[in-house]
């Protein structure tokens, strides 16, 4: 049920971001500028450095203007290492143990970067050097953020106390409820329905769109629901299991009173399991959704001779539908609120949607001028200015300064930039660094963009996007166990990953086979339970609650 499609939704989202807007306003961060002496002016010859980047299709990092402002502004000559996006994390590893590495990885979050396991387990054997230092005498915007923002602190601070890498910090409000379903109001008006509010109602409105024609072309061609195997909310069973018990699509674990247990073996899963069964045996639940990919998916959201979608999983509708310029259905997809369910009515929450791990390290390959200009380099992308940069692209060619009457998508904010659109057809500017260049985007950041003020229109869509969530926002439940935020010791590290691999697989195929009817609830559900102790079930909760009491403390 899961396939590894993230570069292809990263794509969607950077597609979106025209869309998807970024924004500012750091405090106290954005008023310390990089040290005026490590001004290429005034310096000798440029400190060669090393990096190991994910390169984007549309650009050149070697010719890019953001690696030229770096290199000008800290004295110093990238040398490339950059990889395409397709295999990137076993080239990665590759580098890494040949033993000749670079002296630092700069890499893309959404593609591929060092899990909170690889940080501790090469910070611990000396080849990513600690950071502590290095921040506190030449990183006062990094310092300055760590100080204020506790979340930022936590994601890069090793267990040990050290700072071995950090983390791409971005805030993204919409990311953090990533299993929405998006359900066409237009065929909710044309068949005088409400918006349903519960799990039955929602059958019930299924059912209308499979059987009342609500595309009124006299055919029976709609599909009432359907998603993708990809990650960024597509899949459809975590929203229709969470009126039943909290889904998280990942661990399959839920935390109560402190306490770890497994999900997926509590009677509310089953019972949960027996809904989704009987969308699907009715025909309102698309058998594709547990085997298609996103392009499959879209290609049902934009079928060419009539609507034929009911409701979509996604985490944002472009993912199957158009919103872009010229778009004749996107306005059409709107929110479904979680549904009342007979046991619960939850929301997948995801921390602030910011993966754990480390994108930038420093390895011990570095000479000490080498260090001092990557820290300083990073230090600078803390700033508002030098992040607008190396995210979005140089000013006056892809962001520019608000115009009288912009707004920005907080409208409690002060708006400070505001994109240029890309002409269509037009080839990238080479600007930013893109997804390699996010490094501390905070919510007031973000939020402090433009954003048009219609919500479908294509500069509204990220404000679209906020209206959505808050729909979501407060239905998780009241503890939520972060699990891939945890920090797992190295000892450990291949354990976890191993039963994590083996239980989410488990858990997945099961589900499947038990909704399409391959296996019987009752009969085969003790079997089922029995398989996951099989798999080390008692010894993945028994690390991951050590490792929650550990961040506890």
């Amino acid at each position: 049920m899961r396939t590894a499609s993230i570069a292809y939704h990263h794509s969607r989202l950077v597609t979106a971001a025209a869309v998807l807007v970024l924004a500012l306003v750091l405090g106290a961060c954005s008023s310390t500028e990089p040290d005026a002496a490590v001004d290429g002016a005034e310096a000798g010859a440029p400190i060669p450095v090393r990096v190991f980047a994910q390169q984007e299709p549309s650009g050149d990092l070697e010719t890019n203007d953001f690696t030229k402002e770096l290199e000008g502004r800290f004295n110093v000559k990238f040398e490339w290492n950059a990889v395409a996006s397709a295999g990137a994390k076993e080239k990665r590893q590759i580098s890494l143990a040949g033993g000749d590495y670079p002296d630092a990885y700069i890499l893309t979050t959404y593609v591929d970067q060092f899990s909170q396991a690889d940080v501790l387990r090469y910070g611990k054997q000396g080849v990513f050097v600690p950071l502590n230092e290095l921040i506190d005498e030449y990183a006062p915007n990094i310092k300055a953020a760590m100080a204020e923002n506790r979340a930022l602190r936590a994601f890069n601070t090793a267990p040990d106390g050290n700072i071995y890498g950090l983390v791409g910090y971005s805030e993204c409000y919409h990311c953090s409820y990533p299993n929405k379903l998006w359900i066409n109001t237009a065929w909710l008006e044309a068949l005088k329905l409400d918006m349903p509010k519960t799990t039955e109602q929602f059958r019930d409105v299924l059912r209308a769109f499979k059987t009342r024609d609500p595309n009124g072309n006299g055919k029976a061609d709609e599909i009432p629901l359907s998603g993708s195997i990809e990650d960024f909310g597509v899949r459809v069973v975590p929203f229709l299991m969470n009126g039943f018990i909290y889904d998280d699509d990942s661990s399959y674990l839920r935390l109560i009173d402190g306490k770890v247990s497994m999900a997926v073996d509590k009677p509310e899963w089953r019972e949960g399991l027996a809904y989704i069964k009987s969308l699907y045996d009715e025909g309102l639940l698309d058998p594709g959704a547990f085997t298609q990919n996103a392009v499959a998916f879209k290609q049902i959201g934009e079928n060419a001779d009539a609507p034929i979608l009911g409701a979509g999983a996604a985490m944002h509708p472009d993912i199957f539908v158009n919103t872009g310029p010229g778009n004749t259905r996107g306005k059409d997809y709107n929110p479904l609120p979680p549904l009342q369910g007979p046991h619960a009515s939850y929301a997948t929450h995801v921390n602030i949607g910011v993966t754990p791990g480390a994108k930038f390290v420093i390895t011990n390959k570095a000479s000490k001028e080498a260090q001092i200009a990557l820290i300083r380099m990073v230090d600078y992308m803390y700033t508002p200015e030098g992040q607008a940069f190396a995210e979005t692209g140089k000013e006056g060619v892809d962001w520019r300064k608000p115009l009288p009457g912009e707004q920005a998508l907080n409208p409690e904010l002060e708006p400070r930039f505001a994109r240029i659109p890309v002409e269509s057809g037009k080839k990238s500017n080479n600007s930013g660094w893109s997804g390699m260049g996010h490094f501390y985007m905070p919510k007031d950041y973000r939020d402090s963009w433009v954003q048009g003020t219609d919500i479908y229109a294509p500069d509204g869509y990220e404000r679209r996007l906020m209206e959505a969530t808050k729909l979501y926002e407060g239905y998780e439940p009241e503890q939520v166990l972060a699990a891939e935020s945890l920090w797992i010791e190295p000892e450990v590290a291949d354990e976890i990953n191993y039963l994590q691999l083996g239980i989410r697989n488990y858990v997945e195929e099961n589900a499947l086979q038990f909704i399409t009817g391959n296996k019987h609830l009752e009969e085969d559900w003790e079997a089922y339970v029995n398989g996951l102790k099989e798999l080390g079930a008692d010894r993945y909760v028994e690390i991951m609650q050590r490792a929650y009491d550990g961040a506890a403390r």
